[in-house]
């Protein structure tokens, strides 16, 4: 076996790891109760005894500490009573002018114009639900034409810079919208090749950004690490809310500023009807002077299974509850001045943020590190096990936003 010099860049050779696991490394796991992760070494050949110190020495371990910890700790703390929105932070269809919405048409328009909106798209998901492996936007969602949605969404964008230039007398000089498309390790490749195979759909290639997800270790209830095979830690993609994290970590928001961008748009991949880098939706966010913004649909009926928009103890911020965390009692309530269900606004994932607030939320959720535990059946060298994954969902920023109004569609 060659000799490894100490600094060398040479591939270390297979099979260098004796009757123990590396010491320094056995170490770091005991002192994070993790070192059950190497109790089938004995079994394993070199290869495989190599691929486990591989995956183990990816693992950014004090960080998995405190999700871990923080998270698990978290379980059971009583959170703030939840309060209807008070009725001055939602902008109600019923309740607007044509001058208003003409005003913010014209304001979302020129700021686009200027190169001040990026588009965030999560599309990390695959499309399981509906009978197919692939990413969820590559789906045919059974239009005549047989477009998928990435491709409705891409000329939504194509459409709105037109539009933009037009606005602004410069036909002739289109500003690019950015869009940062977000992945997961199991949607990357597929969703690069579907780019490239249907070039951009239109759009530039150099305007589009792919970047993915985080994946965190799955646990068992008391946090050791679930291992997929003798010689891997199963993984699991850490929640639409990663993509605060990924933006962060891949530098995108440093690059959202080095492009003049001032304000994020940010939906889900999964919505045939977005309207994708709305001109009216910016220009009021603007015209709200606000840190965030989401759009939200009315409430259909009390027990229909939406998240719906709260605001945390008395004059605390706005945040979302998921329909499963509701007290049944308060889905039934009604607001005796206007007819509506109290707890009426739910959350449908298109969000607007500045930059500013991007960059302050990325910082707290890190520094806070508290994660969703959602209790999965876990692919184990057990078979599938019961575990939890480690989730943060894209509201979880409204939490920390000064200030955040709502925009009913």
């Amino acid at each position: 076996m060659k000799e490894i010099v100490v600094g060398s860049v040479a591939p270390v050779p297979l099979g260098r790891w004796g009757a123990a696991p590396p010491q320094a490394l056995l170490e770091r796991m005991k002192d994070y109760g993790q070192e059950g992760a190497f109790a089938l070494w004995d079994e394993l050949s070199p290869e495989d005894r190599e691929l486990l110190v591989r995956d183990i020495e990816r693992l950014d371990l004090s960080r998995i500490d405190r999700i871990i910890r923080r998270s698990l700790g978290s379980q059971g703390l009583k959170l703030p009573a939840v309060e209807p929105v008070p009725e001055s932070s939602v902008s109600k269809v019923e309740e607007r002018s044509p001058e208003d919405k003409e005003r913010w048409w014209k304001k979302g328009l020129k700021a686009i114009s200027e190169g001040k909106l990026a588009v965030v798209l999560l599309a990390g998901g695959q499309g399981t639900r509906l009978g197919s492996s692939d990413p969820k936007g590559c789906f045919s969602i059974g239009l005549p034409s047989g477009k998928s949605l990435f491709q409705l969404q891409a000329e939504r964008i194509l459409c709105v810079q037109k539009l933009a230039a037009q606005s602004s007398d410069s036909s002739n000089n289109i500003v690019p919208i950015h869009w940062y498309v977000m992945t997961s390790p199991f949607t990357d490749d597929i969703t690069h090749k579907f780019f490239e195979s249907r070039k951009y759909f239109g759009l530039e290639a150099d305007q589009v950004t792919f970047f993915q997800q985080g994946t965190l270790p799955c646990v068992s209830a008391d946090g050791r690490f679930i291992m997929e095979t003798p010689y891997k830690v199963a993984k699991a993609p850490d929640g639409n809310g990663g993509v605060y994290a990924a933006l962060k970590s891949k530098r995108l928001l440093e690059d959202m500023a080095a492009r003049g961008v001032k304000y994020v748009d940010c939906y889900g991949v999964d919505n045939a009807l977005v309207r994708v880098a709305d001109p009216t939706f910016l220009g009021y966010f603007i015209d709200k002077g606000v840190s965030s913004a989401a759009k939200v649909v009315r409430k259909a009926y009390p027990q229909e299974n939406v998240g719906v928009f709260v605001r945390r103890g008395y004059g605390g911020p706005l945040s979302v509850v998921e329909y499963s965390e509701m007290d049944a009692a308060i889905t039934t309530e009604i607001n005796q001045s206007t007819g509506r269900l109290r707890y009426c606004w739910s959350n449908v994932c298109l969000h607007m943020f500045t930059l500013d607030f991007l960059n302050q939320v990325a910082n707290s959720l890190e520094k806070d590190s508290i994660y969703h535990l959602a209790e999965k059946k876990i692919p184990s060298i057990h078979g599938y096990t019961m575990g939890l994954k480690l989730e943060q969902f894209i509201f979880d920023a409204f939490t920390y936003s000064p200030s955040t109004a709502l925009f009913e569609v």
